[in-house]
């Protein structure tokens, strides 16, 4: 490090603008670290490279539901979490199904969670005191207005992306859902059983929609672990947190209860889901109007402002300077 400053220092002769430089320069190579590790991740869970391990490791690799697997994480940062843990019960209630909207169905997920809030809590504020003593001109104030907003950042950013992924995560499965339907009502009109059928549709949806094919799987290993197969549909669109899966759920739950036919019940939900869709694309359409006013009033009127009435403007102008 101090080679790297007295190069710069060669450079540059303000000592002020070495330090900016050498902090710029770091930051640079924090991103790009960032950005080929981003681009590493994505290259390991391509869809080519999930179908080869799905079909070599199918089983296995279901077991480990999502996320949530996260047990090595879990024994190193057990020891903070246990005393930062909220003591509301309604506010351990909302965390968990955030949580299990986001993916993470692990037993230590709210544990964890609240842990890192608290990391970061601690390990921001140590951050800018590092970087504070690069910086000798910011006065005491500044500092202390930056470690409290260190600490706050830290406290709310978990909460924030958590909240991110559970969008994330909805939009994702609302998208794949229509197809999943449709999947569902060819393989039951085929004579599939509802749980065979749910387990078909997991696997042709392995590739294009892990999640929803995730959850789905999910159905039929626990009707294979002794859960009813109405409860497992539950616990689905608990999982999920979709109003349409849950919609589903409740119509499937009464087909079996009251013996009508499974088949005749789904394809009437998926037209009516059609139905509801074109809906929502016409609700969107006549928004799009009146959001379109904000950018044509900011952004076109003031150009076509100038260039209509500009030129009228400049002759008044004139005129009135020539008397």
């Amino acid at each position: 490090m101090d080679y790297i400053l007295a190069l710069l220092g060669t450079l540059i002769e303000d000592e002020k603008n070495v330090r900016i430089t050498f902090v710029v320069l770091t930051g640079l190579s924090i991103l790009i670290f960032a950005l080929a590790s981003m681009v590493l991740l994505s290259e390991m869970s391509s869809p080519l490279r999930r179908r080869i391990n799905g079909m070599i490791h199918r089983e296995p690799q279901r077991a480990a539901i999502g996320p949530g697997n996260l047990d090595n994480f879990s024994k190193v940062i057990d020891p903070v979490s246990k005393y930062v843990m909220p003591s509301k019960e309604w506010e351990l209630s909302n965390t968990s199904k955030k949580l299990v909207h986001a993916g993470y169905r692990s037993s230590s997920a709210v544990k964890d969670f609240y842990a890192i809030k608290v990391v970061l809590a601690i390990l921001l504020p140590v951050l800018v005191l590092t970087a504070a003593q690069w910086m000798p001109e910011l006065s005491r104030s500044k500092i202390l207005f930056a470690l409290l907003f260190a600490a706050g950042a830290g406290l709310m950013l978990p909460s924030m992306i958590l909240e991110r992924l559970v969008l994330t995560r909805t939009n994702t499965l609302r998208r794949s859902f229509p197809d999943a339907l449709d999947l569902l009502v060819v393989c039951v009109e085929a004579g599939l059983g509802l749980t065979a059928a749910l387990q078909r549709v997991a696997d042709e949806l392995y590739v294009s929609h892990p999640e929803l094919s995730e959850e789905l799987a999910l159905i039929g290993v626990e009707v294979r672990a002794g859960v009813s197969r109405v409860q497992a549909l539950r616990n689905m669109a608990e999982r999920t947190g979709l109003d349409d899966i849950r919609g589903m759920v409740a119509l499937l739950d009464q087909s079996v209860r009251f013996g009508t036919s499974i088949a005749d019940t789904l394809r009437v939900y998926s037209e009516e889901f059609r139905d509801k869709r074109m809906q929502q694309a016409e609700e969107t359409a006549a928004k799009i109007g009146t959001k379109l006013i904000f950018p044509l009033t900011f952004c076109m009127w003031p150009s076509f402002f100038l260039v209509a009435i500009g030129p009228a403007i400049l002759r008044v102008f004139k005129a009135f300077g020539g008397v």
